[in-house]
């Protein structure tokens, strides 16, 4: 088993300590009140100078973890840390994993924990080696082996569980579309599900690109219905247990997203308890 780089421990943990979880605390609408939750005051901004949060974030594949994790890392100045992006970058490099990646990834299976273990470790110790502080996972843990690893060599503040029905994950998957020549990432899908047996509707405009990357756009060769699907089934399988391991240690937040940016971004932010630290910042830029 490959080695993950040691991250300093520390009793100053940016306002995510254990005063600020609670089993039983209302949340907002978008959160599951049966969740954890944070409550008394939300971050301390002053903390930072000890150590950044270091938070995870889970969801079903396209649930929207990179996107938001990468939001609250420009916010708050930590790294993102993908182990998408690891693997897509090991994929690239011709590497001695390269091909053995590249089978996994097109069948629609999850990547193994000696792999994933073996990219993060090294993504870990370049930011020590740059003098990286703090981190927002995507992507992992997701096993309960992971997770014990993690906690073996670091403590983990807050996980955040980003949640969305599976019709709406699918139909967000096979919209995904990237440009080949500026690698941003857009999508073309359309959704606007709509609400019933008490459950709200969810609307998500397309993202779509300039004119520019219009003829240029790309699709991910794993973003076929069969694979998306079987990603999905297979992440469900796994997750149950996960999700109870940091439910059971006060640390999960389950956040159902009411819809695309412009509604879950503010909301989210109010969840975290963050919205007036988004106010501050850019009255401050």
């Amino acid at each position: 088993m490959a080695r993950i780089v040691r991250v300093a421990r520390s009793t100053s943990l940016f306002g995510f300590g254990s005063r600020f979880y609670s089993t039983s605390a209302e949340v907002t609408s978008g959160v599951s009140h049966a969740s954890p939750f944070l409550h008394g005051g939300g971050a301390r901004k002053d903390a930072a100078r000890d150590r950044n949060v270091q938070w995870v974030f889970l969801g079903c594949p396209g649930v929207g973890k990179g996107t938001y994790a990468s939001r609250l890392s420009s916010l708050l100045g930590v790294p993102h840390i993908a182990t998408g992006d690891l693997v897509r970058e090991e994929l690239a490099s011709s590497g001695p994993l390269s091909q053995q990646l590249s089978e996994i990834v097109n069948q629609g299976k999850l990547v193994s924990d000696e792999i994933i273990v073996n990219l993060l470790s090294k993504r870990l110790e370049a930011g020590e080696a740059k003098g990286e502080s703090g981190f927002i996972l995507d992507g992992f843990p997701r096993t309960m082996r992971q997770a014990e690893i993690l906690g073996d060599v670091t403590d983990i503040d807050l996980v955040v569980n980003l949640k969305l029905p599976e019709e709406v994950l699918v139909d967000k998957c096979l919209g995904r579309r990237t440009c080949n020549q500026c690698g941003k990432g857009f999508n073309i899908a359309h959704i606007n599900l709509k609400g019933e047996n008490g459950k709200p509707g969810i609307s998500m405009d397309p993202l779509l690109p300039p004119p520019q990357c219009m003829s240029k756009l790309i699709t991910r060769a794993d973003d076929t219905e069969e694979v998306v699907k079987a990603r999905l089934r297979i992440y469900n399988e796994t997750s149950q247990p996960l999700e109870e391991y940091y439910r059971s240690k006060g640390k999960l937040m389950e956040f159902d997203l009411p819809g695309g940016i412009p509604e879950s971004w503010p909301r989210l932010l109010e969840a975290l308890r963050l919205d007036d630290y988004e106010e501050k910042q850019s009255a401050v830029a």
